[in-house]
Formats: C-alpha cells, structure tokens, sequence
C-alpha cells in the first residue's frame, strides 16, 4: 500500500496513571485516544477527534482525574482499544499514513498495550517523535514538555492540557511551526 504523504495523523494518548506505584495488577492503560490531521502542504489542522477508551485492566485513580480531567463515568460507555484500533484504520488510514505523537510514549503505550491484548498494531512504521524533532531542528540541548515548547515557540495552549483531543492539536501546531522554520 502506497503511503499518505500528504498529512500526518497526530496523536496523544491518556492512559491509567497512580501518584507512585500503580496497584497490583493494574497496567497503565490508554483511556483517551486524540487525534488531529495536520494538511502538510498548507500546515493547517483539518480536524480533530478524541475517542474514549474503557480500560479492561485498570481503574482511574482520582489522581489521574485530577492531572487529565477524565472520570470512570467518561469511560464507563467507551468503546474497546480494539474498536478504536479499528478507526483509527479505516476512518484515518492510520496504517498507510505518517503519524506523530509528542514524544516516545504514545508509540511504546500502543505497542505494549496491543501485545498485552493480542490486538492489531493500527499503525504504519512511519512514526515523528515531535519532541525529538523540535529538539534537534531548534538545537536544543534537551528535549521540553509540550506545553513549554509552546510557550518557547510563542504558540498557545489551547484546550486543556493532559487531554488527548487537545494535546493532539497543540502537538500539531508544533510540528507545523517545525516545517514552517525548515521551508
């Protein structure tokens, strides 16, 4: 199948998280899919989803509440991590297109979470670490969370951060400031 080049599919992910140790038998779990299409020859942002994500192993702690916003009841009619796999291939072409995500983990989350669950990987190997990204193209001598490199390339901070729906907006806003200084 012949790669997408024309936009990159921009994702964050929120999973299950505890302040110190996750409790017994309690895998993070992804909870918040967020999506965003950033348009690579116009670097405009053409649309954005989140999907929630009821997580099969794992309870959201009020600490997670606390930090992305998101209750058990959001969750309690999210689809499956196979459903939303699901979309992200046929509705986005997740696997012929290039994606991004805003550092390593949402990658490495997806990987180990569909070998846990023995579910199909949704995307392609074509992967942008933007973190890494902006890092090395502003030679910067480590790589800064999201919301500082906002706040260092001048860009807002829309929505609410640790929310996969926006985060995914605000990583696509950076990437299309990285292209942006590099054309």
């Amino acid at each position: 199948m012949a790669k997408k080049l024309h936009q990159i599919i921009v994702v964050d992910v929120e999973a299950t998280c505890w302040e110190g140790k996750n409790p017994e038998g309690q895998p993070n779990e992804i909870i918040e899919i967020g999506i965003c299409i950033l348009d690579v020859k116009t670097l405009e942002r053409v649309g954005k989803e989140g999907m929630m994500v009821k997580p099969q192993l794992s309870q959201i702690s009020p600490f997670c509440t606390e930090l992305t916003t998101i209750t058990p009841a959001d969750v309690a009619n999210g689809l499956s991590l196979r459903e939303a796999g699901e979309i992200l291939r046929t509705k986005y072409k997740s696997k012929s297109c290039t994606w991004a995500s805003y550092g390593d983990y949402d990658r490495r989350q997806f990987e180990r979470e569909c070998i846990a669950k023995e579910i199909a990987y949704p995307f392609g190997t074509a992967h942008i670490n933007v973190k890494n990204l902006l890092a090395l193209t502003k030679a910067w001598n480590r790589e800064i969370g999201m919301a500082g490199a906002l706040e260092k390339l001048k860009l807002p901070l829309e929505g609410t951060h640790h929310r996969g729906v926006d985060d995914a907006w605000n990583i696509a806003a950076i990437l299309a400031a990285i292209f942006k200084m590099t054309r």
